[in-house]
C-alpha cells in the first residue's frame, strides 16, 4: 500500500468514526459538537494553569463582510465554516485554503446569515436563505444535490444548521415574524434530498389547531420557526426541536391560548416525523421570546436525564425526558435581567420590558460539563421598547414582518441604547437549577460556549474578544482580541495530539449595533 492510499484509508475510517461518533474529540461534525448538543470536548490540554499562554496559530479570512453565525466544523483536520452563500474548507491547523463553493440567490434576505453545516458520509449538508436546502461533496466542494424546502417570496429563510443521522438530513425554515409564514421541520434523504417526512409545527388539523382561536384569512396562524439547530438522541431515535414564537409578535389578542407547537421544544420520531411528546417552557408569548437556542440532551451526576433549554425570555429550563412520550419543566432558573414581563403592550404608550427581543440566549444554546456538573448558559442583557399599532388599522401582507410594532422601522421593537447593554454567562447546577456562579460581561454573550474536559470553557463576546473562563468558579483566566464582534461558534478540536481553540468573528447585521468587518476564523493553541 502507497502511502497516498494510506493517508487515503485513515481519512476514510476518521470520516467513518466521526459518524459512529467516536472521534475522541477531535472533530466538530455539526453545529453543536455532537449529537447531544452539550457542546462538550474531551480534550484537556488546555487547563486553568496554562490556558494564558494560548497564541494564534492561523486566521482564515472569508473577505465577506456579512452576519458571521457559523459554528465550524472540523472534520480529520479540516475545517467548513459558511457564510449566508458560501461555504469553504480550509486546514484547521495553518488556514490553509482548499475550496470554495458559491451559491448566489436573490433578493439576499436581509439579516443575511447562517448558522453553519453538518458533516456525514463524506458531504456537507447546509441550509441557503432562500430556503434551499444542498449537499456539498466535502473533498472537492462540488455540490451534489440541492432542493427546495420553503418559498422565499413569502418571507421565509432558512438559517440554521442541520443535522445528519442515518441517512437522513433534518432541516426547517424560519421567518415566522413575517405574514402567514409557519414553520416546518424535514426530514431529506441524504443521497438526493428528497422529503422524506414534514412536520407542521402549526398543524393544519386536530385538536392542536383549534388552539389557534382567533385564526383568520386576515389573522392567518403564523410562527413556529426553528432558527437555529436541534438535539439528536440517537439510542432512542428522537429529536428535539426547539421553536419560535406566534404572530403578530406584539398582539396577544390576536394569538390567545397556547397556539401549538409555538414556543416550544417539539419531540419527534426521527426516523417517521411523528409527534413524540412536546413541552412549552413559553405559554402566550407577546414579547417575541423564540425558544431560540437547540436544546441539551444531558445526563447529570444526580441520576436525571434532562433537556437543557433556553430561550429569549432569559430562562434556562430542566426538563425531565425520562419517560417515553412526557417532557416536563422540573425548574427554571433566570440567566439575564427579567423586568416588567407582565405589563400589557398598548397603542396609547411606550412600554419597556427586559429582556428585549434581542435578549436572553439567541442562537447558541447551552454547554455542559459532566466532570464539574454544571451547565454554561450565555445571555444577552437588553432591553426593549414597544408601542402597538391600532387593531383597526393592523393590516398583514405576504412577505412582510406581522409584529404589531406602530413604528415601521422598527418592526422588532425600539433597543435601548447600546451603552445600556450587557451579557452574562451562568453556570447552574443541571440537578437542581441552582446558580453556582455567573459572569458579567460588558456586552452581549452571543458567541457559542464549549466546555472541555480540561476545566476551561470557551467563548467571547460582541467587543470581540475570545475568552477562558475557570469552569469551577467562573474566574476570566484569558482573552484574545479578534477586532471583530463574536456572535458565531467558539469550538475545540484536536488535530495530532494538540487541542486548538476557534473562533468565529465578524457580525454584520441590521439588529445588532457592532462594526461592520470582514469574517474570519482566528485559531489558537498551545506554543
Amino acid at each position: 500500500m502507497s502511502q497516498a492510499t494510506r493517508i487515503a484509508f485513515a481519512l476514510v475510517v476518521a470520516a467513518s468514526s466521526i459518524v459512529a461518533g467516536q472521534s475522541g474529540g477531535t472533530n466538530w461534525i455539526g453545529y453543536n459538537g455532537s449529537y447531544s448538543g452539550d457542546r462538550y470536548s474531551p480534550l484537556a490540554e488546555i487547563t486553568p494553569q496554562n490556558v494564558s499562554r494560548l497564541t494564534q496559530t492561523c486566521v482564515f479570512d472569508t473577505h465577506e463582510a456579512i452576519g458571521f453565525q457559523t459554528a465550524p466544523t472540523v472534520v480529520a483536520g479540516v475545517m467548513y465554516i459558511t457564510t449566508d452563500t458560501s461555504t469553504y474548507a480550509f486546514d484547521a491547523r495553518t488556514c490553509a485554503p482548499k475550496w470554495r463553493n458559491s451559491r448566489a440567490y436573490a433578493p439576499l434576505q436581509f439579516l443575511a446569515n447562517n448558522r453553519g453545516a453538518t458533516y456525514m458520509d463524506g458531504r456537507l449538508f447546509r441550509m441557503g436563505g432562500d430556503v434551499h436546502a444542498y449537499a456539498i461533496d466535502a473533498s472537492n466542494g462540488r455540490t451534489v444535490w440541492d432542493v427546495s424546502v420553503g418559498d422565499q417570496s413569502k418571507g421565509e429563510s432558512a438559517p440554521l444548521a442541520p443535522v445528519a443521522w442515518n441517512h437522513m438530513v433534518f432541516v426547517g425554515n424560519a421567518g415566522g415574524d413575517n405574514f402567514g409564514v409557519t414553520g416546518r421541520i424535514y426530514a431529506l434523504d441524504a443521497g438526493d434530498g428528497h422529503v422524506l417526512w414534514k412536520f407542521d409545527v402549526v398543524p393544519t388539523s386536530g385538536p392542536a389547531r383549534r388552539t389557534w382561536t382567533k385564526a383568520s384569512a386576515q389573522n392567518p396562524p403564523t410562527g413556529g420557526a426553528t432558527w437555529t439547530s436541534y438535539a439528536l438522541d440517537t439510542t432512542r431515535g428522537v429529536l428535539y426541536a426547539s421553536t419560535g414564537n406566534p404572530a403578530p409578535d406584539f398582539v396577544a389578542a390576536l394569538h390567545p391560548g397556547e397556539n401549538l407547537y409555538t414556543t416550544a421544544i417539539v419531540a419527534l420520531d426521527a426516523r417517521t416525523g411523528h409527534l413524540v411528546a412536546y413541552v412549552q417552557p413559553i405559554t402566550g408569548d407577546f414579547h417575541d421570546w423564540d425558544v431560540a437556542a437547540p436544546a441539551a440532551i444531558i445526563d447529570t451526576r444526580g441520576g436525571k436525564h434532562l433537556l437543557i433549554a433556553s430561550g429569549k425570555e432569559g430562562m434556562v429550563y430542566g426538563i425531565d425526558r425520562s419517560r417515553p412520550g412526557a417532557l416536563t419543566v422540573l425548574y427554571k432558573t433566570p440567566v439575564t435581567t427579567r423586568s416588567n414581563v407582565t405589563q400589557p403592550f398598548s397603542a396609547a404608550r411606550w412600554t419597556h420590558f427586559c429582556p428585549g427581543t434581542q435578549g436572553g440566549s439567541e442562537w447558541n444554546g447551552a454547554a455542559y460539563d459532566p466532570g464539574q456538573n454544571l451547565v454554561y448558559v450565555p445571555a444577552i442583557d437588553w432591553c426593549t421598547s414597544i408601542k402597538l399599532q391600532r387593531l383597526d388599522t393592523l393590516k398583514g401582507k405576504v412577505g412582510t414582518p406581522w409584529t404589531g410594532m406602530d413604528d415601521p422601522q422598527a418592526a422588532f421593537g425600539r433597543m435601548d441604547p447600546k451603552e445600556k447593554w450587557q451579557g452574562w454567562i451562568t453556570a447552574v447546577n443541571p440537578d437542581d437549577g441552582q446558580v453556582k456562579w455567573k459572569y458579567r460581561s460588558p456586552t452581549p454573550m452571543l458567541a457559542g460556549v464549549t466546555a472541555t474536559r480540561g476545566g476551561v470553557v470557551f467563548t467571547g463576546d460582541v467587543d470581540g474578544n475570545v475568552l477562558a473562563l475557570d469552569a469551577k468558579t467562573g474566574a476570566l483566566l484569558w482573552k484574545a482580541p479578534t477586532n471583530n464582534a463574536i456572535g458565531g461558534g467558539v469550538i475545540s478540536y484536536g488535530i495530532g495530539g494538540k487541542q486548538y481553540v476557534a473562533a468565529a468573528a465578524g457580525m454584520k447585521s441590521v439588529l445588532w449595533p457592532v462594526p461592520n468587518q470582514s469574517a474570519r476564523v482566528v485559531v489558537y493553541a498551545l506554543p
